[in-house]
Formats: structure tokens, sequence, C-alpha cells
């Protein structure tokens, strides 16, 4: 019997991208799973404050925000011993070789590249939470 599972044990997601579209589209991804409860932000001062609040499980992040750029809240929160052990992957259209390794440098824990498969974001989810 497939039950439910009960909001408490659901995995905390934060979404970060500037995008309402992106995140209109991962919340449809991510809710069809019914393991996660999910979290949003459009900026990187948004991501800061969402995640020291809710601490979050996992955190998807937008590298090309406005204002503060994903690559400098990942920076940020990687400084905070409670995000030291957080997966944050980064989801942009930054995908060169370069690109990833600046995402390796400043904390992500992977890096995926935008326009995603969904098979590869549920994968990865998957893989980081367990």
């Amino acid at each position: 019997m497939n039950e439910a599972i009960s909001q408490q044990d659901k995995k905390r997601i934060l979404v970060v991208d500037d995008s309402e579209d992106m995140r209109e589209l991962l919340q449809q991804i991510l809710e069809e799973e019914d393991a996660y409860t999910l979290f949003f932000a459009e900026n990187g001062p948004q991501a800061i404050e969402q995640a020291t609040t809710i601490q979050p499980d996992l955190i998807l992040m937008d590298m090309s925000l406005p204002g503060m750029s994903g690559w400098e809240a990942v920076s940020y929160l990687r400084k905070l011993v409670t995000f030291h052990e957080t997966p944050i992957v980064a989801v942009t259209a930054h995908v060169s070789q370069s690109d990833q390794e600046r995402a390796y440098a400043v904390g992500c824990t992977t890096h995926l590249g935008k326009p995603f498969d969904v098979i590869t974001v549920l994968d990865t989810i998957a893989e980081l939470l367990a």
C-alpha cells in the first residue's frame, strides 16, 4: 500500500530562479513526486533569507540572478556553518567547463545545465537526498 508521505517527512527544497516560468516548471516536476515541500526565491538576498529561515535539505540555484548572483549567494551560504553540508545544485544556462568549475569553486555540489532533462533533475535530487 502506497501511503502519502507525511508533511513532516517531506524533504524541504528551496528553488531559486528569477524566471517565473522556470520556478513553475520545477514546481510541477517536483510536486508530482509528493516527497518534497517546496519554497521559492527570485534572487540572491531572498535565497539567503529563505535558506536561513527554512533550513532546506537541498537548494536548486540559478546562477544568473539580478543583483546578487547565484555565484555570490552560494558563496555566502557556504560560509555559514549550517550550510556546509547542504546540497546546492547549480541549475543554469552556464554550461561551459569553466562555468562548471566556477560553480564547484563557490560551493555547488553539482551542476545541471538548462535546458535540463526532467529525469536527470529527479535522479540528481533523489541521489543527493538519499
